[in-house]
């Protein structure tokens, strides 16, 4: 699976993003729209990581899909 198909996909995936970071709200989702870097974004702000560690997390979560 590569980031294109969840961004062109984001309604089917998202439901499986909200599992994975729970403390992230519908609106935040929303924000991201399919947008790795957004998505890393909204994780990095509700969890307090660093980039680095908001984009293994979303590799790991894509792998995964």
């Amino acid at each position: 699976m590569n980031w294109d198909q969840i961004e062109g996909k984001w309604a089917q995936f998202k439901g499986s993003a909200q599992a994975q970071w729970g403390k992230l709200t519908d609106d935040q989702l929303d924000v991201a729209a399919g947008n790795r870097q957004k998505l890393e974004g909204e994780i990095q702000e509700a969890y307090g990581k660093t980039k680095e560690e908001a984009e293994r997390e979303v590799d790991e979560w894509l792998s995964r899909q």
